[in-house]
């Protein structure tokens, strides 16, 4: 009795350890520090708060070449939106969809390096009932796959609002 204790705790150790190894290939959100992103976003900030909007969320975000970064947020039915995403200068392609809650896409824009303000994507939505959404930022950089840095921020109007209509 006594050995087959003794080996049950030893399956269930390593069991254990397998689980928490395997923990590791969860894919974890890291905050990144690039100054040019940050002026930009203080910048974008200030004019939009001046434009009525209030700060909801805001986060930097390491990313990888070619893949989306998937954020979820509540919204509200008729309240304006405003979601702003800052990529690093140096990728070629910026893209950001965006899903209601039925997965459907109800918002896209892609930018290229070389466009005006190409490294920043920001686009307005009212949603048509309250539900979450899905927002996915991706920039694509051919020359460094990995470590790229990204801003979101997300605004909603606050100050002379559209009335939501029924």
């Amino acid at each position: 009795m006594k050995k087959f204790c003794f080996s049950l705790i030893i399956i269930l150790s390593v069991v254990a350890g397998q689980a928490i190894a395997q923990s590791d290939d969860v894919i974890r959100i890291s905050p990144c520090d690039n100054q040019s992103i940050l002026k930009e976003a203080d910048s974008v900030k200030q004019l939009l708060e001046s434009g009525g909007f209030s700060m909801l969320r805001e986060a930097s975000i390491t990313m990888d070449s070619g893949n989306e970064i998937p954020i979820i947020v509540p919204m509200n039915e008729g309240t304006w939106y405003q979601f702003v995403f800052i990529g690093d200068m140096k990728s070629n392609t910026y893209e950001v969809r965006m899903y209601d809650y039925s997965e459907r896409q109800v918002a896209y824009q892609k930018k290229r390096w070389g466009d005006v303000d190409g490294n920043v994507i920001s686009y307005s939505y009212i949603p048509k009932v309250s539900e979450y959404h899905m927002i996915k930022p991706l920039q694509v950089n051919s020359l460094q796959k990995k470590n790229l840095c990204g801003y979101v921020m997300l605004f909603q109007k606050t100050v002379g609002a559209p009335k939501a209509s029924k």
